[in-house]
C-alpha cells in the first residue's frame, strides 16, 4: 500500500517527538529506563487472541444437575420443540460453567416428540414444563415467563451454547448502566465468526445483523452499545417490565419479529436496549426453524415484517433508510460522537491521569455521548481495554486499527469533538485530525503542563540543559494551544499562568476526577505511612528519595515502630536501595491498593517539583486518609494547612508534621473529614459535570 504525504508527515513528527522524549528521558531517568521505554514503543504488535470457545463434549445422555437457586435473581427460560441433542448441549454448558448469580432454569416443551420428554425430567435442578399443545415459540416463551420466579427473565434458545460468564455479564449491565430495559448477548457462530452484535432496523421494517461474519473482537462490535434490537436467542429483561409490556406480542405468532417488537416497546417505555459483548453465546442459527424464508416456520419472518412495519410505522420514520450500509458511526447516531486519543490505553489502577481519563469517558457516556478511544501505540491492554468497553467506550487497537492516517481517513468524518491528550500526542495527531475531521472541535488536554514540571525540575537540579529542554517543551505546548479550539488544564493555577502567556486562548479546568470511597479503618486501627506513585514520573523518584534519605530517619529516631510503605510501578535501583534502611518497604506495583488506603494512618506527598494536580493526594483524601504534603504537591487543590492537609517544605518540618498527626486522633479526624469534603466539592464527577458539558456538548 502506497504511503500518502499525511503518513510521511505523521511519521516525521513522531520520529522527532521520539528523539526529543528519548533525550529528555536520558537526562531524567537514565539509560536503563529509557531503553525499556524504547523497547516497549517498537515491540511488534501481536494480534489479540480471542478467548477460545467452549463447546460441551458430545456423548449419550446421562443424568446431571444444573444450577438451581432458592431465591433466583434470574430465570433462564428455554423454549424447545424437539432438537433434544441441542437442548442437552445447552444445559450441559450451563451446568459446566454455573453463573455467580442465583438462577433457575426452565425448559418449556412445546410438544416435542423426540427424546426431550424422557431426558429433561432426569436433569436435577431443572424446572421442566410440558405444554398441552404446540403453540409456537412466542406461546412457549410467554408460558415460561408466567412460571418464572426470578427478578430478571433471560430468554435463551435451545440451539445455543452459553459461554462462561455470559449470564453475570448480562445482569451486571443492569447494575452498572442507567436506564437499561433490555440486554442482549453477542452471538457467534461455532467457528468463532460473529453472528450478531445487536441489530439494526431500517425504515421499512427490515433488519440487519450488525457485524455478521466479522471478528467478534473487532472494536466496532466489542463494546457495550445501544442497539435497535437484540436477537431473542439470548436476551435479559426485568420481569416486571416484561409483564408491564404484555410479554411477547402474540400477533407475531408463532414466531419472528417478536424480539424486534419487544425492543421497540422497551424504548417506547423510555428505557434503553443494549448489546453486551462481554456476554458471548454460540448460536447454531437455523437449527430449529431452518433458514428458508419461503417455507415452514421461517416463512412467518416475511409475513411478520409487514405486521411489525404497520405497528411501528411512526417510530420507523426515525430509522436509517432501507438499503443503506450500517457503519460504526451510523449505528450510534444521532448521539454526539467524541474521539479521545492518548499515548496508550489508560490504566486507572496505575496512575491518576489514567483514572481522570477513564472517569471523563464514563461521564461522557452517562451524558449520552458515544465515546471512541484510540491509543497512539495501538496496543490492547488486557483488562483495561475490556473495562473501557464495559463502560460503552468503543476502544480501538491493532490489528483492527493500523496506520493512524488510514483510520482517521475512514472514521474522522463521524466525530463532533476530538480530544488529544499530552503535547507529544497532539503534535503527531493534530494535523491528521484537521485534515480528516475538519468538522470536529479539537480539544488539547495537557494532562499537566509538561513545561512547568520540567522547568521546576531543572531549577531544583540547577541544570542548564534541562532548562533549555523545558523551554523547548514550553514553545511546543503553547503552539499546540494556539492551534486547538480549546485547552484543558487540571488546576486553576495552570489556567492563571496560561492567561498571561496566551490571553486569547480558551482554557478550561478539568481536574482529577474521583469518586468518594469508604473511609476504611478508624484512627486507632491504622498504622504506618504510605506513598503511592509511579516511578516513570521523575518527580515521584525525587520525592521518595528525599523522604527516605532525609525525612524518614528523623521519624524513625523518635518512633521506630512506624514503617514507610512505598508503592508504585517500576521503582529504580536507588529507590529499591532504600529498603536497606529499617522500616522502609518498597512494594513496587500493587494491583489493589485498597488495603493501604484503608489501613495506613497517613499518606505522604513529599514532592519537591512537578505540575498539575496530584492524584496521590486526591486518592488518599477520597478514602478519608489524611495527607502530609509539600506546597508543590497541593498546588491548585483548594487545600489549607491545618484544615484539610498538613503542609511542610523542609525535612525537619515535614517530619514534625508526620509525628504530630500520627498521634493526634482529633486532628486526624478533622483532616479526614475535610479532605473528603474537598474531593466532593472540587474533584468529584458531579463537580466537573458542567465543565464537561460545556467543552464536549456545545
Amino acid at each position: 500500500m502506497s504511503m500518502s504525504w499525511a503518513d510521511v508527515r505523521f511519521m516525521l513528527e513522531r520520529a522527532r517527538g521520539l528523539v526529543r522524549r528519548g533525550l529528555a528521558s536520558l537526562r531524567t531517568r537514565g539509560l536503563g529506563p529509557t531503553w525499556a521505554r524504547v523497547r516497549r514503543q517498537f515491540a511488534r504488535h501481536v494480534p489479540p487472541i480471542s478467548t477460545p470457545l467452549y463447546l460441551p463434549a458430545d456423548g449419550p445422555f446421562a443424568p446431571f444437575a444444573v444450577p438451581a437457586g432458592q431465591a433466583p435473581r434470574a430465570s433462564i427460560i428455554i423454549p424447545v420443540y424437539n432438537q433434544a441433542a441441542c437442548t442437552l448441549a445447552c444445559l450441559r454448558a450451563l451446568a459446566d460453567h454455573p453463573p455467580a448469580a442465583s438462577c433457575e432454569i426452565l425448559v418449556v416443551d412445546d410438544g416435542s416428540t423426540d427424546d426431550t420428554g424422557e431426558w429433561m425430567p432426569q436433569v436435577a435442578g431443572l424446572r421442566y414444563h410440558r405444554r398441552t399443545a404446540n403453540g409456537g415459540f412466542i406461546a412457549a416463551c410467554n408460558d415460561g415467563a408466567a412460571l418464572a420466579t426470578g427478578d430478571c427473565l433471560v430468554f435463551l434458545n435451545n440451539d445455543t451454547v452459553p459461554q462462561p460468564g455470559w449470564l453475570d455479564a448480562l445482569l451486571a449491565t443492569f447494575d452498572t448502566q442507567a436506564g437499561i430495559g433490555l440486554v442482549g448477548a453477542q452471538l457467534v457462530y461455532p467457528d468463532g465468526r460473529l453472528q450478531e452484535a445487536g441489530g439494526v432496523v431500517f425504515d421499512d421494517g427490515s433488519a440487519w445483523n450488525y457485524g455478521r461474519f466479522d471478528s467478534p473482537d473487532d472494536p466496532r462490535y466489542a463494546s457495550l452499545r445501544d442497539a435497535d434490537y437484540c436477537s431473542g436467542a439470548a436476551i435479559a429483561i426485568p420481569a416486571r417490565l416484561f409483564h408491564a409490556l404484555g410479554g411477547f406480542d402474540t400477533r407475531y405468532s408463532p414466531a419472528y419479529y417478536e424480539d424486534t417488537d419487544l425492543a421497540f416497546a422497551v424504548r417506547a417505555y423510555g428505557l434503553r436496549v443494549v448489546c453486551q459483548p462481554a456476554s458471548r453465546v454460540v448460536h447454531l442459527e437455523g437449527v430449529t426453524s431452518g433458514t428458508d424464508t419461503g417455507s415452514g416456520t421461517k416463512a412467518y419472518q416475511v409475513r411478520n415484517r409487514g405486521v411489525f412495519a404497520a405497528k411501528w410505522k411512526d417510530a420507523l420514520v426515525q430509522q436509517p433508510r432501507a438499503g443503506s450500509l450500517p457503519t460504526a458511526g451510523s449505528v450510534v447516531r444521532p448521539r454526539r460522537q467524541v474521539l479521545i486519543i492518548d499515548a496508550e490505553t489508560p490504566r486507572p489502577h496505575h496512575d491518576s491521569a489514567s483514572l481522570r481519563l477513564v472517569n471523563l469517558m464514563r461521564m461522557l457516556a452517562d451524558e449520552g455521548v458515544h465515546v471512541v478511544f484510540l491509543p497512539a501505540d495501538l496496543r490492547q491492554v488486557e483488562g483495561d481495554t475490556a473495562r473501557l468497553r464495559r463502560h460503552g467506550v468503543e476502544a480501538w487497537h491493532a490489528p483492527f486499527a493500523t496506520r493512524p492516517s488510514a483510520w482517521l481517513r475512514e472514521h474522522g468524518p463521524r466525530f463532533d469533538v476530538v480530544m488529544l491528550s499530552r503535547h507529544y500526542v497532539a503534535a503527531e495527531f493534530l494535523p491528521l485530525v484537521r485534515r480528516f475531521a475538519p468538522q470536529a472541535r479539537v480539544v488539547f488536554d495537557t494532562v499537566d503542563l509538561h513545561f512547568l514540571r520540567e522547568m521546576r525540575g531543572a531549577e531544583l537540579s540547577d541544570d542548564a540543559g534541562l532548562r533549555r529542554a523545558a523551554e523547548r517543551t514550553r514553545d511546543r505546548e503553547l503552539a499546540l494551544m494556539r492551534q486547538a479550539d480549546a485547552t484543558l488544564v487540571v488546576s486553576p493555577a495552570e489556567r492563571e499562568l496560561l492567561s498571561t502567556l496566551l490571553p486569547a486562548t480558551e482554557v478550561e479546568v478539568l481536574p482529577n476526577l474521583h469518586e468518594l470511597a469508604d473511609t476504611g479503618l478508624p484512627f486507632g486501627q491504622r498504622k504506618d505511612l504510605v506513598f503511592v506513585g509511579g516511578f516513570r514520573h521523575p518527580p515521584n523518584v525525587d520525592a521518595v528519595l528525599w523522604f527516605g534519605r532525609e525525612i524518614f530517619p528523623r521519624i524513625q529516631a523518635r518512633r521506630p515502630d512506624i514503617r514507610f510503605h512505598c508503592i508504585g510501578m517500576a521503582p529504580p535501583a536507588d529507590v529499591l536501595a532504600l529498603q536497606a534502611q529499617p522500616g522502609i518497604l518498597v512494594h513496587g506495583h500493587v494491583a489493589d491498593i485498597g488495603g493501604y488506603m484503608d489501613g495506613a494512618r497517613i499518606a505522604l506527598a513529599p514532592l519537591r517539583f512537578g505540575a498539575g494536580v496530584k492524584g496521590k493526594v486526591n486518592l488518599s483524601m477520597a478514602h478519608g486518609q489524611p495527607v502530609v504534603a509539600t506546597s508543590c504537591a497541593i498546588e491548585g487543590m483548594h487545600l489549607t494547612h491545618g484544615h484539610d492537609v498538613l503542609v511542610a517544605d523542609d525535612a525537619d518540618a515535614f517530619a514534625e508534621a508526620v509525628l504530630r498527626l500520627y498521634d493526634d486522633a482529633e486532628l486526624w479526624g478533622t483532616l479526614s473529614e475535610h479532605g473528603r469534603d474537598n474531593i466532593a466539592r472540587h474533584f468529584s464527577l458531579d463537580a466537573a459535570r458542567d465543565t464537561v458539558r460545556r467543552i464536549f456538548q456545545r
